[in-house]
C-alpha cells in the first residue's frame, strides 16, 4: 500500500463527524482542542473580571462597583481563573499532546473525554450564566463557611458555586483517568518508563494527584450543599459541626491544586528546554524523582494555608518545615533547566523569551513563598495583597508563561505556520512589564496592612500611588494579552508555512506531518531512546511508508497497540470507539440533575439521575465482542490479540483509577468524621449512641457474599460456562440490592436525626455512601450477568466479570470499613 492510499484509509476511518453530528466526535485532537479553546474564552473572562477589580482599586473611595458586586466579581475571577481556565487549559494540551508524544493513535477512553469536556462546559456555563444574571458567588473563590452557609448567604449564589466547580471538577477526575490509563499502558513499542518523554512523567504524576486531590473538595461541596439545602449541620458549631472542617477539606484539594497547575507547565518547560538548548536534558532520573516527591509533600502542606485559625504551634512547625522543603524537588528541576542552558547552546526564539521570563517571575514567587512558610511572617501577611502577589508570582510565573512558551512552540505542530517574532516579541514584553509592575507593587501594599477582599479603601493610609501603579500595570499587561491574541490569529490564518519540525526536536509528536493527521502516525514505531527523532532522523519516513507497526487498516476499526508497565513491549491490540453522541447526551443528562439541585427541583433529581444511567448503560452494551480473538499479525514479526482477552486491558485499569478517587472521597469523608469527634465537645452526644440493631450488619453481610459470588464468576472455570457466571452475577446482584435496602432502612429509622447534629449527619453520611454504592454494584453486576447469558463472557473474555468483581469487592470493603465507623464511639464509651 502507498503512503498516499494509507493515508486516505486512516483517515475515512479516524475522521470525525460534520455538522450537527460533530456533537459526537471523540478524537482526542479534538477533545483537547476544546478544552484549550474553551478554556482561553474562560480565560479572557477572567482577565476582564480582573480589569473591573483593578478599575475599582485604582483609586481610594471609588464608586465603580459596588459591595455585592465588588465580592460577585473578586469570587468570579478566582474561580474561574482556578477551576475553568488552568486545569482545563493544561489538560486539554495534555489530552492533545500526549498520544502524539507517546507514539499512539488516541487516549485510552475517547469518550470518557469528550464526557470529561461537556461536564467541564456545562459547569462553567452554570457559573457565568449566573454571573451575567446578577446570582454569582460572592464568599471568596474558597467560600469559606460560615459565610457560605444559608445563614449568611442565603440565596442560591452559594450553590451555584458548588454545582458549578463540582460538575467541572468531575470533569478533572474523568480526563485524568484516561490520562493515567494511557501513559501506563498506551505508548509505542520500545517505551519503557525510563525512555518515556518527561511531559509524560509530569502529566502522569498530575493525573494522579488529581485522583487523590480533587475528591475532598468534590466532597467537602456535597456536604456544604446537603447542609445548605436539607440542613444537616456538618459546619455548623452549634449543632455538633465545626467550620474548620471546611478549609481543612478545601485545602487538601487547594495547595496539592498549585502543583497540579505548574507540574504539566515545568513538563512543557522540560520538553522545550532541550530543544531550545540543543541538547538531552541534564538530570533526567533527578528529575523525575523530583516529580514523583513534589507530587508527594504536595499532600503534606494544606495547612500551610492555616496557620492563622488556632491549631497547635507544634502542627504549624511542621506544616512550616513541610513547606520549606517542597522547594528542593523544585530547586533540582530549576538546576537541572539551567544546567541545560548552561551546557548547551540556547536559541532565543520566541519560546525561549517566554521561558526566560518564567525563570524570573517563578524564582520570585518561590522566594516569597519560602517567607509565608515561616509562620510568624505568615501570620502578619495573612489575608493581605501580600498573598495575592505572591498566588500570582507563582501561577502566572508558574503555568501561564510556561503555556504561552508551550502555544509558540507547538502552534506550528498544530496549525503548519510559524508565528511572527515581531508581534510576539512585543507581546511577551508588554505581558512581562505589566505583570511586574502589576503584581510588584500588591507586595508592598501587602506589607503596608491592605487587606484582600475588600471594595475600597480610605485616601490617608499610604495605599493610593502603589494601588495605581498596580492598575496601570494590570491594563498593560491586558494590551500585551490582546497583542498575543492578534499574533496567534494572524499566524493561523496567513503565517508562513511551517517546516517539518521547525525547533529541530527529538520528541515523537514532530514526527508526523504538520498540522497532523487525525489519526496521527501512520505506523507505530519502536523507540531506543529517549529522544527518537535525535536517535533515528529518517524515522519520519519509515513510519510514514508504514515500516512500523499497526500499518495496515483493518475495516473500520480505530486500533492502536497496548504495552507492558514497564518494558514496554507490546502486548495487545485496543479497539477503540468512534464517534457517539452519548458522551454529550449523558453530560446533559448529568447537567439536569445538577440544575434540579440548584434549583430546588429534586424531585426532578432522580429523572436526570436515571437519564444518565440509561445512557451510561446503552455507552457500555455497545463494547465487547462475542466470539474469542484470535491473534494477528501487528508488523514486526509480532502477533497480538485484541484487548477484549487481555486481563489488563484498559477497562480494568480505568475502574482501578476510578476506584482510587472513589476510595479517596471516603478516606476524606472518614477524616471528617474523625474530625469532628475529635474536636466537637460532647461529640457524639451518649444519647445517640445504640448498637442493638442488626440491620447494617446483614447489609455489611450481604455485601460480603455478593464479592464472594463476584469473585467466583470471574474465575476462569466458571466464565467458560456463561450460565453459570450469570447466575452467580445476577444473585451478587440481588445481594447488593438488598444490602441498600437494608442499609438506607437503617440510615431513615436507625440513626439520629440527621438534622439534629452533626454526628448524625456524618452517620448519614457514610451509610448513604454505601447505599449508593451497593446500588451501582446491584446494576453493574446485573449488566455483566446479563452480558454473560447474550455471549459476551467467556474463559479468555473474562474482562466484564472481573470489573464487576472488583466493584464489589470494593464495596464490601467499604461496608466493613463505615461498619467500624459507626460503632467505634459505641465500643469506646461502653469501655
Amino acid at each position: 500500500m502507498t503512503p498516499l492510499a494509507r493515508h486516505r484509509r486512516f483517515s475515512r476511518i479516524w475522521a470525525d463527524p460534520r455538522g450537527w453530528r460533530a456533537l459526537g466526535a471523540v478524537n482526542h485532537s479534538t477533545i483537547g482542542l476544546r478544552f484549550i479553546g474553551t478554556s482561553l474564552v474562560f480565560f479572557l473572562v477572567g482577565g476582564v473580571l480582573a480589569m473591573l477589580i483593578r478599575a475599582q482599586l485604582a483609586s481610594p473611595d471609588a464608586a465603580f462597583l459596588d459591595a455585592e458586586q465588588y465580592q460577585q466579581v473578586f469570587t468570579m475571577h478566582g474561580t474561574v481563573m482556578m477551576f475553568l481556565f488552568a486545569i482545563p487549559m493544561l489538560e486539554g494540551f495534555a489530552l492533545y499532546l500526549l498520544p502524539k508524544m507517546l507514539g499512539a493513535r488516541d487516549l485510552a477512553y475517547p469518550r470518557l473525554g469528550a464526557y470529561a469536556y461537556w461536564c467541564y462546559l456545562f459547569g462553567g456555563l452554570i457559573l457565568l450564566g449566573a454571573l451575567f444574571m446578577g446570582a454569582a458567588p460572592a464568599g471568596g473563590w474558597f467560600m469559606y463557611t460560615p459565610l457560605a452557609s444559608s445563614t449568611y448567604s442565603p440565596g442560591i449564589n452559594a450553590d451555584v458555586w458548588l454545582i458549578g466547580v463540582t460538575f467541572a471538577e468531575i470533569s478533572a477526575i474523568c480526563g485524568a483517568v484516561e490520562l493515567v490509563a494511557t501513559i501506563l499502558s498506551q505508548r509505542t513499542p520500545g517505551m519503557s518508563l525510563a525512555r518515556m518523554p518527561l511531559f509524560a512523567w509530569y502529566v502522569l504524576v498530575t493525573a494522579g494527584m488529581i485522583l487523590i486531590g480533587f475528591p475532598p473538595l468534590i466532597l467537602g461541596s456535597i456536604l456544604l450543599e446537603v447542609e445548605r439545602a436539607f440542613d444537616w449541620p456538618f459546619f455548623d458549631v452549634a449543632r455538633g459541626g465545626d467550620p474548620l472542617l471546611w478549609q481543612h477539606l478545601f485545602w487538601m484539594f487547594g495547595h496539592p491544586e498549585v502543583y497540579i497547575i505548574f507540574l504539566p507547565a515545568a513538563g512543557m518547560i522540560s520538553t522545550m528546554v532541550p530543544t531550545m538548548a540543543r541538547r538531552p536534558l541534564v538530570g533526567h532520573e533527578w528529575i523525575v524523582g523530583s516529580i514523583v516527591v513534589m507530587g508527594f509533600l504536595s499532600f503534606g502542606l494544606w495547612v500551610h494555608h492555616m496557620f492563622t485559625v488556632g491549631i497547635p504551634h507544634l502542627a504549624q512547625a511542621f506544616f512550616s518545615a513541610a513547606s520549606m522543603l517542597v522547594t528542593l524537588p523544585t530547586a533540582v528541576q530549576l538546576f537541572a533547566w539551567l544546567g541545560t542552558l548552561w551546557a548547551g547552546r540556547p536559541v532565543w526564539r520566541l519560546p525561549m523569551l517566554y521561558l526566560g521570563g518564567f525563570l524570573f517571575v517563578f524564582v520570585a514567587g518561590g522566594l516569597t513563598g519560602v517567607m509565608l512558610a515561616f509562620a510568624p511572617f505568615n501570620w502578619q501577611a495573612h489575608d493581605t495583597h501580600f498573598v495575592v502577589a505572591h498566588l500570582h508570582y507563582v501561577l502566572v510565573g508558574g503555568m501561564l508563561f510556561p503555556l504561552l512558551a508551550a502555544v509558540y512552540y507547538w502552534m506550528p505542530h498544530a496549525t503548519g505556520r510559524m508565528p511572527s517574532e515581531l508581534l510576539g516579541k512585543w507581546a511577551f514584553w508588554m505581558i512581562f512589564i505589566g505583570f511586574n509592575m502589576a503584581f510588584w507593587m500588591m507586595h508592598l501594599t501587602g506589607l503596608l496592612g491592605m487587606p484582600r477582599r475588600i471594595e475600597t479603601y480610605p485616601g490617608d493610609v499610604g495605599w493610593n500611588g502603589l494601588n495605581l501603579l498596580s492598575s496601570i500595570g494590570s491594563f498593560v499587561m491586558a494590551v500585551g494579552v490582546a497583542l498575543l491574541l492578534l499574533d496567534l490569529f494572524v499566524h493561523a490564518r496567513a503565517g508562513r508555512l511551517a517546516p517539518r519540525n521547525p525547533w529541530g526536536a527529538g520528541t515523537l509528536e514532530w514526527g508526523m506531518a504538520t498540522p497532523p493527521p487525525v489519526y496521527n502516525i501512520a505506523s507505530q514505531p519502536r523507540v531506543q531512546g529517549r529522544e527518537p527523532l535525535w536517535d533515528a532522523p529518517g524515522l519520519p519516513a519509515d513510519l510514514a511508508g508504514g515500516r512500523g507497526y499497526l500499518a495496515e487498516p483493518r475495516g473500520r476499526l480505530r486500533e492502536t497497540l497496548a504495552v507492558s508497565l514497564m518494558s514496554g513491549e507490546p502486548t495487545h491490540v485496543v479497539h477503540l470507539p468512534g464517534p457517539s453522541l452519548l458522551p454529550f447526551c449523558a453530560a446533559l443528562a448529568t447537567g439536569a440533575a445538577f440544575l434540579a439541585v440548584l434549583f430546588k427541583l429534586y424531585w426532578l433529581v432522580p429523572v436526570g439521575a436515571v437519564a444518565a444511567l440509561a445512557l451510561f448503560v446503552v455507552w457500555a452494551w455497545q463494547g465487547g465482542t462475542r466470539s474469542d480473538p484470535e491473534p494477528r499479525d501487528v508488523g514486526g514479526g509480532v502477533s497480538l490479540v485484541s484487548h477484549h482477552a487481555c486481563l489488563q486491558a484498559p477497562g480494568w485499569r480505568g475502574t482501578v483509577f476510578a476506584l482510587v478517587a472513589d476510595a479517596t472521597l471516603l478516606a476524606a469523608l472518614l477524616f471528617g468524621y474523625a474530625f469532628l469527634w475529635t474536636v466537637a465537645p460532647g461529640w457524639p452526644p451518649p444519647e445517640f449512641l445504640a448498637a442493638g440493631n442488626p440491620l447494617p450488619w446483614l447489609a455489611v453481610a450481604c455485601l460480603v457474599a455478593s464479592a464472594w459470588l463476584a469473585w467466583r464468576a470471574a474465575r476462569p472455570s466458571c466464565a467458560g460456562s456463561p450460565m453459570q457466571a450469570s447466575w452467580r452475577l445476577g444473585v451478587s446482584a440481588l445481594l447488593s440490592l438488598a444490602a441498600a435496602a437494608l442499609l438506607l432502612g437503617y440510615v431513615r429509622t436507625g440513626l439520629p436525626d440527621p438534622t439534629v447534629h452533626a454526628y448524625g449527619a456524618a452517620c448519614a453520611a457514610l451509610g448513604l455512601y454505601v447505599v449508593i454504592h451497593a446500588s451501582a454494584g446491584a446494576l453493574i453486576a446485573g449488566f455483566v450477568a446479563l452480558r454473560a447469558r447474550k455471549g459476551f463472557v467467556s474463559a479468555l473474555r473474562r474482562l466484564e466479570p472481573r470489573v464487576a468483581a472488583l466493584w464489589q469487592g470494593y464495596c464490601a470493603g467499604a461496608g466493613l470499613v463505615v461498619l467500624l465507623a459507626w460503632y467505634l464511639p459505641v465500643w469506646g464509651v461502653a469501655a
